[in-house]
């Protein structure tokens, strides 16, 4: 398909920032907010970040340690890494016996905690964050909960910093230039889709657009095909694990929901709606091609897409639209995925105490809600944080419809907090690869089920051993 350029230079402008995010190299880069020696020197704390889609985020991180380093008189060595890297990087370090002080972990990467909670291998933080409990989402501080083996108990290791809700992002110029307004976008599955696919062939034959009409991610690297495709599960009420942990793939109905959720889902990229490049997509490609008017629509489960363009407030206001998932196929309501950022204290860091002084005070009120509206890219774990009407200014339509669907809708995290074995699924992307295997090796969905249901399995069974 031939690409199509932008029409107004903050596109431009938040591509070209995307770009160099998403083509940055991934290996660890090192920022100094003070002039630091190496890890091993007292009082100075190493923090693993993941760096930001957009300038804003890293300068708005920066200037909260500032803050903290002249209210303490410590220092702080920040490591930024990119998205795409972050668990397999800290994996490999941790393995080599190098531990940061703190790590933040977001999406695929906060699979990582549960297993290190499991193993001992992180700090209890619970004198954190109770003295903040009340203040905090429930469904957040939730996920904040794991079990140590070692000490066989149950306790927080991770204190919640921010979350994120999946959305559908769309061109509501383009939408309009069709004759048609967010007014008309069905509330009902099928309806749904199908809208868009209609929007996109209009687009295509009456007016010479030539653009994608559906956006989902496909590939192995993105932690947005499982986010994307876990919603498709709770859509169709598949249910892989029950509320105690206990995996349910051996019932027949669970494994003929995969089946068919697979299927589903893969249509879009067969028939020719998604871009075939989809298979090779990292975290950050979607919003890119997006950006890019290359797809009409895209699923994100952060504000990295509008955020991009804050510079422009007409393309921010009047040309983006973002929209929650429709109801389930049966009709009931859809129950959204939130995910959760959090930061954990590793039990080997070399300063352990210096760690938990910063986490407390990133998690004062006024601290991380003037940090989450500057770096503009997440919204607050803590709930008291919504009475500042900044989170639900309906002048602002990107921020207050994510604040509706994290305080109204019906959300549930994205894994059992009571399963980390499923967080291992996650972590490898078990839909990733299965939705690959169909679209690439022309394996039908039964059998890309079979081989996701056996690879699960394999995961409970080496956990429970």
């Amino acid at each position: 398909m031939i690409k199509k350029r932008l029409s107004y230079c903050a596109l431009a402008i938040a591509i070209s920032l995307l770009a160099i995010a998403c083509n940055s190299n991934t290996e660890l880069t090192t920022t100094r907010v003070a002039p630091v020696s190496l890890s091993t020197e007292e009082n100075v704390l190493q923090l693993w970040w993941d760096k930001g889609y957009n300038p804003e985020e890293d300068e708005a991180l920066k200037k909260l340690v500032k803050n903290w380093e002249q209210e303490t008189g410590n220092k702080v060595q920040i490591n930024f890494y990119t998205l795409d890297k972050r668990s397999e990087k800290p994996q490999r370090f941790l393995q080599g016996g190098i531990t940061p002080d703190i790590f933040i972990s977001f999406k695929a990467e906060s699979t990582l905690n549960p297993s290190l909670a499991w193993e001992g291998k992180l700090i209890d933080v619970s004198d954190i964050v109770e003295p903040v409990k009340e203040i905090y989402d429930s469904g957040a501080l939730e996920t904040a909960y794991y079990y140590n083996n070692v000490t066989k108990k149950g306790s927080y290791y991770a204190v919640p910093i921010h979350r994120g809700a999946l959305h559908l992002y769309y061109w509501k110029d383009l939408l309009e230039k069709t004759g048609r307004t967010e007014a008309d976008i069905p509330q009902d599955w099928d309806g749904f889709w199908q809208f868009w696919l209609d929007v996109g062939e209009d687009l295509r034959t009456k007016h010479q657009q030539d653009i994608y009409p559906i956006g989902l991610p496909m590939s192995v690297e993105a932690g947005d095909t499982y986010q994307a495709f876990e919603h498709v599960l709770e859509a169709y009420n598949v249910k892989i694990v029950d509320a105690e942990g206990n995996l349910l793939v051996d019932d027949p109905q669970v494994r003929q929901g995969i089946i068919n959720c697979l299927d589903w889902y893969t249509k879009f990229y067969l028939q020719g709606s998604v871009p075939q490049n989809a298979v090779n997509w990292n975290n950050a490609a979607n919003n890119r091609l997006f950006l890019n008017q290359e797809i009409l629509t895209t699923t994100n489960a952060s504000l990295s897409i509008p955020a991009a363009l804050r510079h422009d407030p007409d393309a921010y206001r009047n040309k983006l639209g973002i929209v929650e998932l429709p109801n389930k196929p049966n009709g009931e309501p859809m129950r959204h995925i939130f995910l959760v950022e959090q930061a954990v204290i590793f039990h080997d860091a070399t300063n352990p105490e210096v760690a938990k002084d910063f986490l407390t005070y990133l998690t004062k009120l006024e601290v991380i809600n003037n940090f989450l509206k500057e770096s503009g890219r997440h919204s607050p774990a803590h709930k008291s944080a919504y009475k500042d009407p900044y989170w639900t200014n309906p002048n602002d339509p990107h921020t207050s419809e994510v604040t509706k669907t994290l305080t109204k809708s019906k959300i549930r995290p994205i894994y059992p907090t009571n399963s980390p074995a499923y967080s291992i699924v996650l972590k490898e992307n078990i839909w990733g690869q299965s939705l690959e295997n169909i679209v690439l090796n022309n394996v039908t969905p039964e059998q890309a089920a079979d081989k996701a249901i056996a690879r699960i399995k394999e995961i409970f069974a080496e956990w429970e051993n």
